[in-house]
Parts: structure tokens; C-alpha cells; sequence
């Protein structure tokens, strides 16, 4: 943290613009640490808080829109790619669709602060055909609460961060050796969690051909066509499949039940 907040007041506003606009454009940068550092610089006088903020929401904003326009232009495939970091990315793109269906806008808000959907939830509005100027409103007060919010952390802990940062010093290998633990502790989990989720990975599947002609046969009465697309409830003019119905997937406790028991029911999402 140390060597970061000498950085951060070295080179200043430029740093804090590339760390914010990395991290929201979805790369594994820490925009978090930076702007604590940046807090703590400001405070010792080192740079001015209001070109700080400023620099900051302006890289914050700038790289939500981006991810806003290519989550409209490409759809659910760069959600994927974004997910697939992710161990089981099918829960990666349902939590946040989740977060969507039940709080709608207001989810742009805090997803910031929350791991796994802070990268999904402007492309996720995107693809979901949010009005652009509602997105950029939304957006704007959840980035400003979110870097008003670990800058004032750095601008109120400045002696804090410095006595650790001091402490971290004389204490180099025994850190060392915390963070190596960590780093074993945190991989090991991963595997666990990858594991854990290895048999959702195959998912039962039918050829389009096999369905077209089940579609075509005389005992069209045994088939039923099930739309579970998750974005489907923001999008309810959305082309469907002939004879199908919808039913939500982040509902499915009460959506399960309309379900007949009695027939060969095809699902098709995203």
C-alpha cells in the first residue's frame, strides 16, 4: 500500500484514471486500493480531491458505457466471455440476471460492491435494452457512491495506512509467508469449487432438427417449448419459438409448478 500511495502521488490523476477505467472494463485490477491511496495522498496534500473524483467517475463512466454498448450490440456472448473466468459461468450470468429481475434499476446502485456482478450488470443492462439515459443516470450515482466511498476510507485512514504500511516493512517474510498461505488456501478452494460444479457443465442437449420434427409429428399435443431466457422478463416482445411459453428461470420455485407432468418439455435459453 505503501508503494502505491507513493505512485498514486507521483504520477497522480493519470494512474487513478487507468486503474478505475481498467477495472471497469472488467480486468482483474484492484480500482479499490487506488482510490484509497488516492484518499490518503489527497489528504497529505499530495493531490487535489476534487480532480481526483473527477478523474475517477469520468474513467468509471467511460468504461460502463463501453461495456453497456457492446453488452447491447453483442448480447449474452460477451457475458460469457466475461464469465468465463468463473467456474460455473451459468451462475455467474443468473446471479446477477437475478439481481436484475428483483430489484430492476436500482441494482446499478451497489453492484459495484459486489464481486461477480460489478463487471456483469452494465452489460447485462445493455443486452436488456435499458434506456441509455436511465443506464448513465443509475450508473453515475452508484460509481460516484462507490469511489466517494474508499476514497473517504484512504482520506480518513491516512495514519492507519501509514502505521501498516510501516509495520509491513519489519515484518517482510513473515507477510511473505501469510500471503503464500493465502494464495495455497484460496486455490485449493477454487479446485473444491470447480469440482463441486463439474456436473452442471453437462447439460442435456437435443439437435434443432430432432425438435423441428417432434414440432411437425401428429403428437404435437406430448411437446412443450419452454423459453427460460433470464432477460426475457425485461423483453417481453422478444421473437419466440412458435407454441412456446415463457417462464421466468430467477422464479422457478412458483414457475415449476404451471409445469405438465405428462408431456416432453424442451427448454431454450440465451
Amino acid at each position: 500500500m505503501n508503494d502505491l500511495t507513493v505512485s498514486i502521488a507521483k504520477h497522480g490523476y493519470v494512474l487513478v484514471f487507468a486503474f478505475v477505467l481498467a477495472e471497469a472494463i472488467g480486468l482483474p485490477v484492484p480500482a479499490a486500493l487506488a482510490l484509497i491511496a488516492a484518499g490518503a495522498a489527497s489528504a497529505a496534500h499530495l493531490l487535489r480531491a476534487p480532480l481526483v473524483l473527477t478523474s475517477a467517475i469520468v474513467a468509471m463512466l467511460l468504461g460502463d458505457t463501453l461495456l453497456f454498448l457492446a453488452g447491447r450490440y453483442s448480447g449474452w456472448a460477451l457475458l460469457g466471455i466475461l464469465c468465463r473466468v468463473s467456474m460455473n459461468p451459468e451462475t455467474c450470468i443468473l446471479r446477477s440476471a437475478e439481481s436484475f429481475y428483483k430489484r430492476g434499476k436500482t441494482t446499478l446502485l451497489f453492484a459495484k460492491f459486489l464481486p461477480g456482478i460489478n463487471t456483469m450488470a452494465t452489460p447485462l443492462a445493455g443486452s436488456m435494452r435499458m434506456r441509455f439515459g436511465q443506464f448513465l443516470r443509475f450508473d453515475a450515482m452508484g460509481a460516484s457512491l462507490y469511489l466517494l466511498a474508499y476514497f473517504t476510507l484512504g482520506w480518513l485512514g491516512r495514519n492507519f495506512l501509514k502505521a501498516i504500511a510501516s509495520n509491513f516493512q519489519k515484518a517482510e517474510h513473515a507477510v511473505a509467508a501469510v500471503l503464500l498461505a493465502g494464495l495455497v488456501v484460496y486455490a485449493i478452494y477454487r479446485i473444491w469449487i470447480f469440482q463441486k460444479y463439474r456436473v452442471y457443465r453437462v447439460v442435456p442437449r437435443v439437435q434443432v432438427e430432432e425438435l423441428i420434427r417432434r414440432l411437425q409429428s401428429e403428437n404435437l399435443a406430448d411437446v412443450l417449448v419452454v423459453d427460460v431466457r433470464s432477460h426475457g422478463y425485461y423483453d417481453p416482445d422478444a421473437a419466440r419459438i412458435r407454441g412456446s411459453i415463457r417462464i421466468e428461470p430467477n422464479n422457478l420455485e412458483q414457475e415449476i409448478q404451471s409445469l405438465p407432468r405428462d408431456k416432453d418439455i424442451y427448454l431454450y435459453c440465451t
